[in-house]
């Protein structure tokens, strides 16, 4: 046990994941934020009520308002704890978490649902040493890799110097997670296709667009077709495919930002001609299927897949799943392994496809991926077993890191 143990439990919250799982499942949680809104009202200083409150209004898409709410919890408190729903608490996990909206963190608590940890979330602040640490058996870094969070995890990594207690996803290796860092990481790995990814300015792109600048000056190898996208976006915010100069200058145009990553677009379509786009997590170096998308877009993402709505797409998602073990992860074992030694992480997560030539194409590799079970299983009747293999398998690895 750290040696924090007799400091006093911090405030329980609701947490995101049962939130998330109410809202996905069709039901209108206003009156949460009712109950929230009047707890804060009369007490002002109730930390728990103003994070939760927070955490549910950026799930109703209200992110400005939702991370002012966090804000004033922050400025009240900095543990909070998420009781284990299981009804006999077994081990206790401290994870250091970061401000900012629900992608910034490592959604822990997704891979947690029904199991025995109590979960602490320790939020750590630039220039503010760590607060109190409560008691736990096991600490993981949940703070997600981007610019924003570079100096967090620098100042964490200091502050973790010493600690008398396991931690997993240490600050350095989350860094190399990075786009311009990890294609250099992962280059040479046989089996394996990541194309070469590299920051550039505004003003880079600029003289690009009106040739004072050519491609290979910033890419290496550097062709047309290339992807560009906002420097810390998610989702395909702001991503875009540019055949040339012109769709260069009109995409500078929109005021997309001030830092970009650029690399080449790959095709990745199939034979029938459709892409195919899976999420795989690592669990102490077994990867396990979570999801596989696929649509005619390129840009391929599992809500704007249309799976829902096609049941052939669902069958093959279902085939991934059973095959994944004895297929997949056989035909690209030299390039999981490989990834695996080389990220030295506990835990995180790709997303990938398959080139055309067979090779495991590495689209962005993290730590705060999320890993859930929330679909429907209705539609999904084969989703809620796998998602349980990748629970349990996380639980054991806490297990076992946590009794070194």
């Amino acid at each position: 046990m750290s040696p924090a143990s007799e400091s006093p439990a911090p405030p329980r919250i609701v947490g995101l994941a049962p939130m998330a799982h109410r809202i996905m499942h069709g039901e209108n949680l206003g009156h949460l934020r009712w109950q929230l809104e009047a707890r804060v009202a009369e007490d002002p200083s109730d930390a728990a009520a103003w994070l939760d409150l927070g955490m549910l209004l950026e799930l109703s898409m209200y992110k400005e308002e939702g991370l002012a709410c966090q804000a004033r919890a922050l400025a009240l408190c900095k543990a909070f704890r998420i009781p284990a729903p299981a009804a006999v608490p077994g081990l206790h996990l401290l994870m250091f978490v970061g401000s900012g909206d629900v992608m910034a963190n490592v959604p822990v608590q997704f891979l947690l649902v029904g199991s025995d940890v109590t979960l602490d979330l320790v939020f750590t602040q630039l220039g503010q040493p760590l607060p109190e640490l409560p008691g736990h058996d096991l600490a993981i870094v949940g703070i997600g890799e981007s610019d924003a969070n570079r100096p967090l995890l620098a100042q964490l990594k200091r502050d973790l110097e010493g600690h008398r207690v396991p931690v997993l996803l240490k600050p350095e290796k989350i860094q190399a997670l990075t786009r311009d860092r990890l294609w250099r990481l992962l280059e040479g790995i046989p089996g394996l296709s990541i194309p070469p990814t590299v920051r550039a300015s505004l003003g880079d792109l600029k003289e690009l667009a009106e040739g004072r600048l050519m491609l290979g000056d910033l890419l290496p190898g550097g062709t047309f077709p290339i992807l560009l996208r906002p420097m810390d976006s998610h989702g395909g915010k702001g991503l875009a495919r540019l055949a040339g100069p012109s769709d260069l200058a009109e995409y500078i145009h929109g005021g997309k930002g001030e830092a970009f990553f650029l690399s080449p677009f790959i095709d990745y379509r199939g034979p029938d001609g459709l892409h195919r786009k899976m999420r795989i997590a690592f669990i102490d170096g077994k990867p396990y299927a979570c999801h596989m998308a696929v649509a005619e877009h390129w840009m391929l993402h599992y809500l704007n897949a249309g799976m829902d709505g096609d049941l052939d797409k669902r069958n093959e998602e279902a085939r991934h799943f059973a095959t994944f073990d004895t297929d997949f992860a056989v035909r690209h074992a030299a390039a999981l392994d490989g990834l695996c030694a080389r990220a030295d992480l506990e835990y995180f997560a790709i997303d990938c496809a398959e080139t055309r030539d067979g090779k495991l194409l590495i689209f962005e590799a993290d730590t705060a991926m999320i890993v859930h079970d929330m679909d429907p299983p209705a539609l999904y009747p084969y989703k809620g077993p796998q998602m349980q293999r990748v629970f349990r398998a996380f639980r054991a690895m806490l297990e076992r890191h946590a009794s070194r």
